[in-house]
């Protein structure tokens, strides 16, 4: 039988940086989905470090042809506030991507999975870096929130993993983070990998479409 065929979209928080292969999230979600009982390839990744909305568009124009994909998962967004982006920017260039990834999941909303933006606010590297972090955790609200929005316009699965990135950072840094004191470790992507686990598994089982979080 083939494999499902997976596409992940992102940034830093996609590619894993700090963490081995094997660590990042969509890689563990694929082999979780395998121990469930279904086939899945590892996914292409197209995800780099720093990536706003913007940028991620213009790396999908530049790999084209991207073909139909049977999951496509999208988390998008920290390096646009990061840099001071307004939520309405936000708005429109994610809802722009959202399209296109049901688009690439040959327009089945049902084959694209959303994750939260996390909350680098509450980190060493915030810490150090003076920044107001009430004003990083509301604008990430805010983003999550119109984010959250769009994909129950467009019946696309949202996951909230913003809640498990402030719990467990701010629990044990040490164990949750990456060296750098920024981005998620291993340990940590497997929260959000229980998290979205169940909800992958319904629409690739055939169920309805879910949201948690």
């Amino acid at each position: 039988m083939r494999a499902l065929s997976y596409l992940a979209l992102g940034d830093s928080y996609t590619i894993g940086e700090g963490v081995e292969e094997t660590g990042r999230w969509p890689m563990q979600l694929a082999a979780r989905l395998r121990e469930a009982g279904i086939a899945i390839a590892d996914p292409r990744i197209i995800a780099t470090t720093g990536w706003t909305t913007d940028e991620l568009a213009a790396a999908m124009d530049a790999a084209e042809p991207l073909g139909e994909w049977d999951f496509v998962s999208l988390l998008i967004g920290v390096n646009n506030q990061y840099r001071g982006r307004a939520v309405d920017e936000y708005i429109g260039e994610f809802h722009r991507l959202l399209r296109r990834a049901i688009a690439l999941a040959g327009d089945r909303m049902e084959r694209v999975l959303v994750l939260s933006i996390p909350d680098w606010g509450v980190t060493p590297f915030a810490f150090a870096s003076g920044r107001d972090r009430q004003a990083i955790a509301d604008d990430l609200d805010a983003y999550n929130a119109a984010a959250h929005e769009l994909c129950a316009a467009e019946g696309v699965a949202f996951v909230d993993i913003t809640g498990i990135s402030r719990t467990e950072a701010g629990s044990d840094a040490s164990a949750m983070l990456a060296e750098d004191g920024l981005h998620p470790s291993a340990a940590q992507y497997a929260r959000w990998t229980d998290a979205a686990l169940p909800v992958a598994l319904g629409l690739l089982s055939g169920g309805a479409t879910a949201s948690a979080g």
